[in-house]
């Protein structure tokens, strides 16, 4: 191949597909928008491009769907596949560590060996994530790979799993300060302190995460590659994204469009499809100056199994953002086929749920409108507990951390749990100097020592804790008599079905500590703090309460007719079961509306065919089938949604 040539293939082909420096690719983005997908086909090509290499694909997404991509194992001998079990990995640390932990604790704590126990043995949420972290970078510094391949989380929890790295830090920053007293005693005492397994124990940790930080930050070694569909609400949430990882200085160079539509042919559904890209398309290229932009078609078939997988790339091409256009038509309407039976007033708490990317915030918000048209006597929260919140792109009205009136009869509210996980912080901190402000006659060396392990106490709280305090946050406004439906907003089902399963783990912690505040009431008294959890744990035992009453607590599942979809809501729904949370309905969404245009009509087909498969596998719960209308944005909007998915 000539010179010329090979710069011309260059040019079509995004660089992290050629860079042979690269140790690390991660793809992310909104939920939904093919990152699975993306990382399963950039594994193949890079196994089928350097046979004589390794090469790893690892899924961090809590509801993994890497095996049902490949139609099973990686076809190539050359790839490895590694779906994360993050709490098997917690479990594996605690038994190669809990010795040092204990040791660490023992020594710079007024705590017991029973009460170091209980801290250890806690299953503690969000700390699974922090070992998972811990187990990719291992598999980085093993060598074993050519390059390791992400398939990661949706944009919120993908994002905090980047700043793992910081949180492992404080934590063991935390630890550090328990050695502090003991190395300070044992050279006052001693003459000298020698350092053993213990402090060892700390340093590799640190060092493991420093060279995380380091490889994270190399644009030589990684890469991230963001993921989007030209959509309004994908775009929004990529330029954050974006913004947030420039903030981070994790290195990009690539975004790729994911499913753009060809020209409609004359088919209206095409044609507004392709009229809204277009919008995205040419905002596309004027926010994301200075990276390469690349658009990669929409496909009659879904992508899956290594056929469909290695072909991929072959249809990507920079992204060509259209001229203006002077035509505007109007809006496809509102359709559905077996709309749900529409909540009754008993209802209380209705939880939209499913995989990232199927339109859970717009069907919440849809639903919300229609509740607050039809008990015009009734206050909705429309509530969002989704860390990439998106109901004010939705909405079309500026939505934050305070309510904000919609419609008459209806708030909505986007909990900032960032936010408020601070103010518990900064309750603690307030009574821990409360606490040593009216300690009297105690040596200044104990004193100081002792004030600095209590405080650093609540950097040992489970990082779940936040999420925890968003559900918490929406039962005290339900609670409050100000509203009478609450719909809330969730992540997307990987995360939501583990934090459907946290209320009873924070029990456990929360137990824990009330243990500790009642056994040493003379050392840690911190009253702030202690009605805090007190709350707490009544709010809890009330979403339960709540969850477990059919009439009172509903989960709504939202899916799309796809494989790899179904395979979620099959996840979804069994958590559901094994929670008792009653599920009344579930929406297919994004249906593809019967026509006689080719593409439509092979997405149509191929959606029967997984519709067929919800049908025999959940009979027992409704199924509306939502059709595609565009990209229902404002009130109006989803108020003319909210009309067709339900009936009276």
């Amino acid at each position: 191949m000539t010179t010329h040539a090979l710069a011309s293939v260059r040019e079509c082909v995004p660089s992290f597909l050629q860079q042979t420096s690269l140790r690390l690719i991660l793809f992310g983005g909104k939920g939904g928008v093919g990152k699975t997908t993306c990382a399963a086909a950039a594994a193949l090509h890079l196994a089928g491009q350097s046979p004589e290499q390794a090469f790893l694909i690892v899924s961090i997404d809590p509801a993994h769907s890497l095996t049902d991509s490949f139609c099973g194992l990686p076809p190539a001998m050359n790839l490895g596949a590694l779906e994360c079990d993050a709490r098997e990995s917690l479990r594996k640390f605690k038994e190669a560590h809990a010795h040092h932990l204990r040791q660490i604790a023992l020594r710079g704590t007024f705590l017991d060996d029973e009460d170091i126990g209980q801290l250890i043995d806690l299953s503690m949420p969000g700390l699974d994530e922090v070992m998972a972290l811990s187990d990719l970078s291992v598999l980085v510094e093993s060598r074993l790979y050519q390059c390791i391949i992400v398939d990661t989380a949706p944009t919120g929890h993908m994002l905090r799993f980047l700043e793992l790295p910081e949180l492992m830090q404080e934590w063991l920053r935390a630890l550090d300060t328990m050695l502090g007293k003991h190395r300070y005693m044992s050279k006052l005492y001693r003459g000298s302190y020698r350092k053993d397994e213990t402090d060892a124990f700390i340093q590799d940790m640190a060092a493991s995460i420093q060279r995380v930080w380091s490889l994270l930050r190399d644009p030589v070694r990684c890469r991230f590659v963001p993921v989007m569909l030209a959509e309004s609400l994908s775009v929004k949430e990529t330029r954050r994204l974006l913004d947030r990882l420039e903030a981070m200085k994790i290195p990009i160079t690539d975004v790729l469009v994911n499913r753009v539509h060809s020209n409609g042919e004359g088919c209206p559904a095409c044609e507004d499809a392709r009229r809204g890209q277009n919008v995205e398309l040419r905002t596309i290229a004027r926010q994301f100056r200075g990276l390469s932009l690349w658009e990669l078609p929409l496909r009659e078939v879904e992508v899956r199994g290594a056929e469909q997988l290695s072909a991929f790339w072959d249809g990507i091409r920079p992204l060509n953002a259209p001229p203006g256009e002077v035509c505007v038509l109007p809006p496809l309407p509102a359709r559905a086929r077996r709309p749900a039976r529409l909540p009754d007033t008993g209802a209380s708490l209705l939880l939209f749920a499913g995989k990232g990317g199927v339109g859970k915030t717009t069907l919440a918000s849809a639903t919300a409108l229609r509740l607050a048209q039809c008990y015009p006597g009734k206050e909705v929260l429309l509530f969002s507990t989704d860390p990439a919140h998106s109901l004010s792109d939705c909405l079309c009205v500026s939505v934050g951390a305070r309510e904000a009136p919609i419609r008459p009869g209806l708030t909505a509210m986007e909990t900032d749990t960032e936010a408020e996980f601070e103010k518990l912080k900064k309750q603690y901190a307030d009574d821990v100097a409360r606490l040593f402000a009216s300690l009297t006659g105690r040596g200044t060396i104990d004193l100081a020592f002792d004030r600095e392990v209590i405080e650093r106490i609540m950097d040992l709280s489970p990082p779940g804790l936040d999420e925890v305090m968003a559900l918490t946050k929406a039962m005290e406004l339900l609670e409050s008599g100000k509203y009478d439906i609450l719909v809330l907003d969730t992540a997307p089902s990987g995360h939501l079905i583990r934090l459907l399963e946290l209320p009873g783990l924070i029990q456990e912690w929360l137990k824990v500590f009330f243990g500790l505040f009642l056994k040493y009431r003379n050392v840690l008294r911190l009253p702030g703090i202690s009605d805090f959890m007190v709350a707490m744990s009544k709010r809890l035992k009330n979403l339960r309460t709540v969850l477990s009453d059919r009439r009172k607590g509903q989960l709504y599942a939202v899916s799309i007719l796809t494989e790899m979809a179904f395979e979620e809501s099959r996840d979804l729904l069994a958590a559901c079961q094994r929670t008792g949370i009653h599920v009344p309905a579930l929406f297919l969404n994004l249906a593809t509306f019967p026509s006689e245009c080719r593409l439509c009509t092979a997405l149509a087909l191929a959606e029967s065919k997984v519709s067929r498969k919800f049908k025999q596998t959940f009979g027992g719960i409704r199924q509306c089938t939502v059709y595609r209308c565009g990209e229902p944005r404002g009130a109006d909007r989803l108020s003319e949604l909210g009309q067709a998915i339900y009936r009276d």
